[in-house]
């Protein structure tokens, strides 16, 4: 499966931000700051199941359910 990671950095954005684009800036940087670069992640990117792993904690950590 192709895309998990670029589904689960769009999750995080839209219900952290909730359609706010100020809180969409801040949600990439801070997923940015945690070591993710949201831009090099697109829907045919490759699965890895260590950023995928990442993701699920940062979303965690930002409070975002993820499923």
């Amino acid at each position: 499966m192709n895309g998990k990671a670029k589904q689960l950095i769009d999750a995080i954005i839209a219900q952290r931000s909730g359609g706010n684009p100020t809180l969409m800036i801040t949600t990439r940087t801070k997923i940015m700051l945690k070591g993710v670069n949201p831009e090099r992640f697109l829907a045919s990117t490759p699965d890895d199941p260590v950023i995928i792993d990442k993701l699920r904690r940062i979303g965690q950590e930002l409070g975002v359910q993820i499923y």
